[in-house]
């Protein structure tokens, strides 16, 4: 079954690692994330959809209870906790022929490959899975043509790279060769 944001599934190189450029027979105009969302972004949405589930229980046993408006309450809190699971999992960097989108837990940036100024990895101090904690580690940097960098979403400590540091630096690597092959001056 294929599930569309599991968009790192291609074929690998002689080398074994992923090619970080689609087939060509692959509509270049598709957004899709060079990597896979982490165990630990995939793990606090199973534990955000077992929640959802316990909520829509007890919205059932509400509504045979005979309260419609109680039961009305706790479906729609339900739904908003399945929103925010999906979006969880779609957090991350997208990428296209058209451009970059960062897609952050409530807001989503698009720039278009002329507005990107580079893409790069750099050494500073990023969030422990997204908690206020800060430690030393890498990030990608996206820099605009004008305006401030893009916030850091990519980090090798974050929840899609938390513990495997060659993954991010496979996922960087990709980011990279895609704003060097479609950026162009």
């Amino acid at each position: 079954m294929p599930l569309p944001f599991l968009t790192a599934d291609r074929a690998l190189q002689a080398d074994g690692r992923a090619d970080p450029f689609p087939p060509p027979d692959h509509d270049p105009e598709r957004w899709r994330r060079p990597y896979r969302p982490g165990p630990w972004r995939v793990g606090a949405a199973a534990v955000l959809l077992l929640l959802a589930s316990f909520v829509l229980l007890s919205a059932l046993i509400i509504a045979l209870a005979g309260s419609p408006v109680g039961a009305a309450i706790c479906a729609a809190v339900a739904m908003l906790v399945i929103t925010l699971a999906l979006r969880l999992v779609r957090v991350g960097v997208w990428v296209s022929a058209r451009g970059l989108r960062q897609v952050n837990l409530l807001r989503t940036t698009t720039l278009p490959w002329s507005a990107v100024a580079a893409v790069h990895t750099v050494q500073q101090p990023v969030r422990w899975l997204g908690l206020p904690r800060t430690v030393q580690g890498q990030a990608l940097r996206i820099e605009r043509v004008r305006g401030e960098p893009l916030r850091t979403l990519l980090s090798d400590r974050n929840g899609d790279f938390l513990g495997r540091s060659e993954t991010f630096e496979r996922a960087a690597d990709v980011l990279e060769a895609w704003a060097s092959e479609y950026r162009r001056p």
